[in-house]
C-alpha cells in the first residue's frame, strides 16, 4: 500500500497573490480546508505546504499556501501532485478502498482461473469498472491474449470479494463479459 495518496494536481497560479488551481482527484471535492497541511510532490522533493485560503470555483479548488506569495512562486508548482498521508485520507466505509490500492492486485475468478492484473479503474457515475491487463490463455471456456484489457464492472454480483491485505480480488465471469 502508498504510504501518500493524491488528492489532487496544481494546473496553474491563479490571481496576483501565489494562490494555485488545483484539480481534484478526489471523491471528496470540498475536502480542501483552511490551515491544512499537504504534501507538494515536486521536481525536486517533497514539501508539506498549509493551506492559507480556500476558494472553489466549477470543479477547481483554489489554494493559497502559506510562503507562497506571487505568481512566479505559483508556477514552479505547475502540474505537482498535492498528496495527503493515510492518516489524513478521507475515512473509507464498509466495502470502499482507495483506487491506488487495487492497481495491482490480483483477480482470479470464483472457479480459481487466473485472469491478470487491474491495471486502472474507470468511473462511471454509475459504478467503477475495474480495467484488468489478462494474463493470456484460456478463462472461462474462452482464449484470452496477453495484455488484453477486460473491463468488469465493480457490482457485487461480478466482483466477489476484495482482498487488500492478500491483494487479490476474486470476480465471478457475468455470460458475455469476455466476449
Amino acid at each position: 500500500m502508498q504510504e501518500y495518496l493524491q488528492i489532487g494536481v496544481i494546473t496553474k497560479p491563479h490571481g496576483v497573490r501565489g494562490a494555485v488551481r488545483v484539480f481534484p482527484t478526489t471523491d471528496d471535492v470540498k475536502r480542501f480546508k483552511a490551515g491544512q497541511e499537504y504534501i507538494l510532490q515536486t521536481r525536486k522533493g517533497d514539501i508539506h505546504v498549509k493551506v492559507e485560503k480556500v476558494q472553489y470555483i466549477k470543479q477547481f479548488a483554489i489554494l493559497k499556501f502559506e510562503g507562497i506569495d506571487t505568481p512566479e512562486d505559483a508556477e514552479r508548482y505547475r502540474e505537482c501532485p498535492l498528496l495527503v498521508d493515510r492518516e489524513h485520507a478521507v475515512k473509507l466505509k464498509k466495502d470502499e478502498y482507495f483506487i491506488s490500492d487495487l492497481i495491482g492486485m490480483e483477480v482470479i475468478s470464483d472457479e480459481d482461473e487466473k485472469i491478470g492484473v487491474i491495471s486502472d479503474v474507470i468511473s462511471t457515475g454509475a459504478n467503477e469498472v475495474l480495467v484488468i491487463e489478462a494474463y493470456g490463455g484460456k478463462v472461462a471456456g474462452t482464449i484470452l491474449a496477453k495484455g488484453h484489457e477486460l473491463l468488469f464492472p465493480s457490482i457485487k454480483e461480478c466482483i466477489l470479494k476484495m482482498d487488500i491485505d492478500q491483494g487479490v480480488v476474486t470476480a465471478h465471469i457475468m455470460p458475455g463479459l469476455l466476449d
